[in-house]
């Protein structure tokens, strides 16, 4: 059973191995803060929260990450911050208030999730970039014939380490630009 979801799950990552504009698009983004003296928010709604603790107290955290406190339509953010929005899917009523709040109040933001349904208002359709994990049903299947094995947590950890590989990059980048001046 491992080695069929271990199979399932690689699949899973090869999409964002294959095209990885999405990332690049997410860290230049982001980038933008963290050069212009602002803040990463970062929410991971029910179990993405993992994304959430990886990126605050990880080995490598995320440079200048802060946890997105969500408190009746307050945010912490300014214009000069950037937010990453993780949930379970595009449609979950709590990541698109966050989501709409940010747009209110004109806080570019990134939103990993999986879009169910594409023609409704959702966070891939809120987002200034949306990375969809395409993650409709679990990997494996059982003897009645439904699926388990869902591993959006997984997922979203290695969006979340593409995004940050990425950011670092660029930020290397821009140091060595800078020393060259």
């Amino acid at each position: 059973m491992l080695k069929i979801f271990s199979t399932q799950l690689q699949g899973k990552f090869k999409p964002f191995v294959d095209d990885e504009s999405s990332i690049e698009e997410a860290a230049r983004l982001v980038a933008q803060a963290i050069v212009g003296e602002g803040n990463v928010y970062f929410y991971g709604g029910d179990e993405m929260g993992g994304v959430l603790s990886e990126a605050l107290f990880g080995l490598e955290p995320f440079p200048r990450a802060k946890s997105l406190e969500w408190n009746a339509g307050e945010l912490p953010c300014t214009t000069i911050d950037r937010a990453i929005v993780f949930s379970r899917f595009s449609q979950d009523e709590e990541a698109i208030k966050i989501a709409q709040t940010l747009e209110q109040q004109d806080i570019p933001f990134v939103a990993v999730s999986t879009v169910e349904k594409k023609d409704e208002v959702g966070l891939h359709t809120i987002a200034d970039v949306h990375i969809d994990l395409k993650l409709l049903k679990g990997l494996l299947p059982d003897e009645l014939g439904n699926r388990f094995g869902y591993p959006a947590l997984m997922l979203g950890l290695f969006v979340y380490h593409g995004i940050k590989f990425t950011l670092d990059e660029i930020l290397g980048e821009l140091e060595e630009e800078e020393e060259e001046l």
